[in-house]
Formats: C-alpha cells, sequence, structure tokens
C-alpha cells in the first residue's frame, strides 16, 4: 500500500478509484465498503484509493473540547488497510481553512481537478464538507456533470445490528469486548511502551507489564479485568490478563493503569514495545481487604484465563 500525505503527491496514483471517510476500526462495514471499493478498481483498470485526514477534524475544529476517543492510532489502521488490500492512502493534513471548503468546492478542487477520479464509492449515509453537506446525491450530479460513476453501498449487519464505529466505541467503554470484537472482525488491541510501576504485583507472584499509551486518543475499554493474548516482539503470542483500573487495594492515587501478567513468561520488558489483544472481559475491578484477599482472585482469574483459551482451542478445531 502506497501512503501519499498531500493531495499533489498523490496525482501520481493511476485512475483513482476512490472512497473517503475516517474509517476509525476498519469494521466489517468498513471493510464492506473496501471490498466494492477494490472490486470497482479491477473494473475500471485503475487503483482502489481512501481519501482520510490526520489530525481528526474534530481535534482542529474543537482543539479544546473534542472529547475524541479512537478505536484505533493511525499506525493501526494503516496496518489494517493493508490487509484488506488497499492499494492507496491519501493522508489530508486538516485544517481549519480546508475545512471551509463546500462539499461543491471539495468534488471539484480536489476529486476532479486534482485527482482526476474515475469512480466514487461511498458509504449509505457518508456525508462530507463544510456543515457535511455533501451526499450520495450530489456525487451523483456532480458524477454526471465530471464524468466519474459514483456507487452506495448498502448498510451492513451482523446479527440484524448495523454495524458503526459509535457502537464499537459504545461496547469498549461498557467492557463488551466480544461485542466490538465481532464488529470489528477482529480483537480490539492496545499497543505501548512497558515502563516502571510499583512491582507490588512480584511480591505476591503476579509481576505484570504497565503499558504506557502514547497516544492521547486512544480508547481506553472500561474498567475491569481482561482475558488478552500479548504480542510480544520476537517471542510470539502468549497467554495474559490485564487490568485496566484505579488499583484500589493499593490506595494510590495514581490515573488510570493498565497492566497485564503474561502467563507461562519470565523476563524483563521495561521500554518494550508490547501488544495486547482484548478477548473477553473477566470481572469488574473491586476493592480486596489485603493482598492475600488480592493474590487468590488473581488465582481465580488465571484459571480463568487458561479455560478459557483450553475452550478457544478446542472450538477452532
Amino acid at each position: 500500500m502506497k501512503i501519499f500525505d498531500s493531495i499533489a503527491a498523490a496525482k501520481a496514483i493511476k485512475n483513482p478509484i476512490l472512497t473517503l471517510g475516517t474509517f476509525d476500526g476498519v469494521h466489517l462495514g468498513h471493510q464492506h465498503v473496501l471490498q466494492q471499493l477494490n472490486d470497482l478498481a479491477l473494473v475500471f483498470e485503475g487503483e482502489s484509493t481512501l481519501l482520510t485526514f490526520e489530525p481528526h477534524p474534530r481535534i482542529v475544529l474543537n482543539p479544546d473540547n473534542h472529547n475524541l476517543e479512537l478505536i484505533q492510532t493511525f499506525e493501526e489502521k494503516k496496518e489494517k488497510l493493508e490487509a484488506c488490500g488497499l492499494k492507496n492512502l491519501i493522508c489530508i493534513p486538516f485544517t481549519k481553512e480546508f475545512g471551509m471548503q463546500t462539499a461543491t468546492e471539495f468534488i471539484e478542487n480536489i476529486l476532479v481537478n486534482t485527482l482526476n477520479i474515475k469512480a466514487i464509492v461511498i458509504g449509505h449515509d457518508h456525508r462530507f464538507g463544510k456543515d457535511r453537506t455533501g451526499d450520495f446525491q450530489l456525487l451523483l450530479e456532480m458524477g454526471n456533470l465530471h464524468g466519474f460513476a459514483v456507487l452506495q453501498t448498502d448498510a451492513y449487519e451482523l446479527n440484524n445490528q448495523l454495524i458503526s464505529s459509535t457502537k464499537i466505541r459504545k461496547a469498549l467503554q461498557l467492557g463488551e469486548i466480544e461485542i466490538a470484537n465481532s464488529y470489528l472482525g477482529q480483537a480490539f488491541s492496545l499497543t505501548g511502551k512497558v515502563i516502571k510501576g510499583q512491582e507490588k504485583g512480584r511480591t505476591i507472584g503476579f509481576p505484570t507489564a504497565n503499558l504506557a499509551i502514547p497516544n492521547k486518543v486512544k480508547l481506553i475499554p472500561a474498567l475491569g479485568v481482561y482475558c488478552v493474548s500479548v504480542t510480544l516482539e520476537g517471542l510470539g503470542l502468549f497467554k495474559g490478563m490485564l487490568n485496566i483500573g484505579n488499583r484500589p487495594t493499593l490506595h494510590d492515587d495514581k490515573p488510570v493503569s493498565i497492566e497485564v501478567h503474561i502467563l507461562d513468561f519470565e523476563g524483563d520488558l521495561y521500554n518494550q514495545n508490547i501488544t495486547i489483544h482484548l478477548l473477553n472481559k473477566i470481572r469488574n475491578e473491586k476493592q480486596f481487604i489485603n493482598l492475600e484477599a488480592l493474590k487468590n482472585q488473581l488465582v481465580a482469574d488465571t484459571s480463568y484465563v487458561r479455560a478459557f483459551f483450553d475452550s478457544f482451542q478446542r472450538t477452532s478445531h
């Protein structure tokens, strides 16, 4: 997949078959759009292309009150888009000036005069341009005028539920990991660097890797304990249990912590990047009367994790 950081550079794309949007999560609905985009690119002998923005427009338009929580970092999004077969990703630096373009101006200035698109695929409810006035009908009119084809995809449903990034965010905020994962088509993940913690877990036989998430708008799921798998660079995939919480038993005033106990692993992970894949919520965070009570609960949590993976392995054969 080729990545372009400006519209001018993207002029090199041959016969762009385009879609627009943030594509946060690159969920099953997005994948449905991308499949149709790739199919249409074959018909037009062109190249499938996504035009998106970085930073997210809300950060630019409302810098002090955007309340933005994203399912994916930009790096995670790029990886997923490439896996879906996308040929080109155009990432326009979003500015307030750019956002002042009307939908018609955007189509004429960017899609027609600069990119010279041959076709565009748009989601069933996608809107764009200043005040979100651009829609399928406008694209049809402009396509007839300027000579590009327009395809609108059907809404994508799973178990009679319409999939959207908003629903996935809500599920994650409620700790409904399995619902979020089913909509994403893969496990929601957190990637970050292992930092020094208080090392209290070591004293009760449950050392944890404390994770720092560098991206400030990356969504952190609901507080609680989760069954996870952990990718360690060069070492592979490990079973683990993740705690997202305030550590009430330790009575500290630190912000929300993200710490994972990795089963069947011994080693120093400080300053290394690891990826945690959330699979299932085990329980809510709770306060224990002492560290011994916490240790007993962690023993039970470990048994749950092993049973979860054993069950998963049996059903996958």
